[in-house]
């Protein structure tokens, strides 16, 4: 070790210890300043941590669509469209008016009757059930609970541009490091990237739910297996986006407005066998 000097008393007198992560602790005998060197090593019995580049080049994709699939698929997408169902007259302006007041100018001014009303309301998409939600909303009352709501949309849509929209919504989900609201979670979440970005997010609001998440339409519709929710390297909110990015690309182009194909989606998983033939 006679190259090495002491950073801080620039003595040659020095000693290393090996450490269990593969670094050596470096000790000045002259001053008893002490440092590390080398680089950690991996410990091979823990798993590596995978990037999220390299889960998402592992979810499904369009092109995992068996051929037969998707004949079936057009064939549904053909019934489908000669019903020529209405869309919902309400939605546009709702949506419009919603995207504007979660604009990032907007939002401070959003007041806990508009807020409320959009966690109420069914116009877009329905959240289910929101007793939690109402529930803590009159224990904290409307002008608390309407600051903390604000705020929760606002690290949503315009958090650390260092995290990523996904890991920003597992946060929320998740409710770490105190963010979020109760019962403001992951169906009233989507909601609001529903209304923000209506050319991207589809009106299916649970990534996975016995009757019509995200998940289980993949499969019915498309013969996709997608993780499971519990997958902890996956994330919520890698989940939440990635699924919709799929099903966006397998009906999008056909359906192009986004509200007919959540309603094609939730149609075509309940049609039986013989109507995919």
């Amino acid at each position: 070790m006679a190259l090495i000097t002491c950073p801080t008393c620039s003595s040659e007198d020095i000693s290393g210890k090996p450490q269990p992560d593969g670094r050596l602790l470096i000790h000045c005998d002259s001053c008893g300043y002490e440092w590390l060197r080398g680089e950690t090593r991996r410990d091979p019995t823990r798993p590596a941590v995978r990037s999220i580049d390299s889960l998402q080049a592992e979810f499904p994709t369009a092109a995992d669509v068996r051929p037969d699939v998707r004949e079936r698929v057009m064939l549904l997408q053909s019934e489908f469209q000669l019903e020529r169902p209405e869309p919902d007259p309400d939605v546009e302006p709702y949506r419009a008016r919603y995207a504007e007041l979660f604009s990032q100018d907007r939002l401070r001014s959003a007041t806990p009757e508009q807020l409320h009303h959009f966690v109420n309301s069914d116009t877009v998409a329905g959240a289910g059930n929101v007793s939690g939600f109402n529930r803590a909303w009159k224990t904290q009352g409307p002008d608390r609970s309407a600051d903390q709501v604000r705020a929760t949309i606002e690290y949503l849509l315009y958090g650390p541009e260092s995290l990523r929209l996904e890991d920003r919504l597992t946060q929320l989900v998740d409710g770490k490091k105190g963010l979020g609201f109760p019962g403001f979670k992951e169906a009233l979440l989507t909601k609001v990237l529903c209304v923000v970005e209506p050319g991207r997010f589809l009106p299916i609001l649970k990534y996975s739910t016995a009757a019509d998440g995200k998940k289980e339409i993949a499969k019915l519709v498309f013969d996709l297996d997608l993780p499971p929710a519990e997958k902890v390297a996956w994330t919520v909110g890698r989940l939440i986006l990635w699924s919709n990015d799929l099903l966006r690309s397998l009906v999008g182009n056909d359906i192009p407005d986004l509200q007919q194909a959540a309603r094609f989606l939730l149609w075509a998983k309940n049609q039986p066998a013989m109507s995919r033939t």
